[in-house]
């Protein structure tokens, strides 16, 4: 058995539901990894429970514990009374069986050992009523990057940036910018999949970041993840110079000039602007009419006698990561 310690708590005052399963993210619930928020949120719930009983049977405290592994402290859930008189506690609907390693301390529950049957959904009961439900997860350790798991991308220097998630282990995820996030804090703006192909799943990430001021400023971005009643949690830093990569250009027109062909580009048009600041480089690959060989060129002037051609582009500056290529467009000369 491993011995874990309650590292999050959330607080919710309006009827919790559609978490079941966890196909998605308990809604409106804090996930903060620092067990010294415990005691606010228990000083929080002493606050109201001091003031009205009655007004509490009409509340529903949302608790969401993320138990750590290989931590010496028992997990204590907390029940949302003031007395133990008839208090009762259910996992996922059934009576908890009180033993040396569960065990009543006043209204409360203490675990001392957690194993993954007793992951779920507590909730403690007086008679007919539940008085509070908690989620019990477990935190997954395993020895892996989140850039393993997830690839981001900006298209130009504006305001958003996207994420591809391509896990399907993970039945809900979501994704914050900024310290709020990476701590854990009910202020963090979480972002929730738009879609995407199958096994994986799509973000669009807005942040504040000036194109045109010198970048100096990292972002820290948190990915939290739910397989069932286990979390995956990790958080990276980067500049977005280091995930830009443009769409492809555009072909606008090939001129013959003399023996050569000048080929003018433009482009794409997600890239920022102005392009005169914001200047982008060019491949053009190409096939030879005589034998077929592939060639390339950085500059626009390529040999004349081609059967087909296609372009990808960069950040001239930051020498950014390539576009995919163009289809490969014929040309007739």
């Amino acid at each position: 058995m491993m011995i874990l310690s309650v590292w999050t708590l959330g607080l919710l005052l309006v009827t919790f539901g559609g978490a079941h399963g966890h196909t998605n993210f308990p809604a409106n619930c804090t996930f903060l990894f620092d067990s010294s928020h415990f005691w606010l949120i228990c000083f929080i719930l002493l606050v109201l429970l001091l003031c009205s009983d009655q007004y509490l049977l009409f509340l529903y405290i949302c608790v969401v514990v993320v138990a750590k592994r290989n931590d010496p402290h028992p997990v204590m859930l907390t029940c949302n009374t003031q007395t133990e008189e008839g208090v009762s506690w259910r996992l996922d609907g059934e009576e908890v069986e009180l033993d040396n390693y569960v065990q009543m301390e006043g209204p409360n529950l203490k675990i001392s050992e957690v194993d993954a049957p007793m992951l779920g959904e507590y909730s403690c009961w007086r008679g007919g009523t539940m008085l509070s439900s908690t989620y019990l997860f477990q935190e997954l350790e395993e020895d892996v990057a989140l850039d393993s798991l997830l690839n981001c991308r900006a298209k130009s220097y504006d305001c958003n940036f996207t994420c591809s998630w391509r896990d399907s282990r993970f039945t809900a995820v979501r994704l914050g910018l900024g310290h709020d996030c990476s701590e854990g804090q009910r202020s963090c703006r979480w972002e929730t999949s738009g879609g995407g192909h199958v096994g994986e799943l799509q973000f669009v990430l807005p942040h504040s970041l000036s194109p045109y001021a010198e970048e100096s400023t990292t972002l820290e971005l948190t990915a939290e993840a739910i397989n069932t009643f286990y979390i995956l949690r990790r958080t990276k830093t980067f500049y977005l110079r280091d995930i830009i990569q443009p769409d492809s250009p555009q072909i606008v027109r090939c001129q013959e000039v003399g023996h050569e062909l000048n080929v003018t580009l433009d482009p794409p048009p997600s890239w920022s602007t102005p392009h005169s600041f914001f200047s982008l480089e060019y491949e053009i690959e190409y096939e030879m009419k005589d034998d077929g060989k592939i060639e390339s060129s950085f500059s626009t002037l390529i040999p004349k006698k081609i059967s087909k051609l296609r372009v990808r582009s960069r950040d001239s500056l930051v020498l950014s990561a390539w576009s995919q290529w163009t289809a490969w467009q014929n040309v007739n000369h």
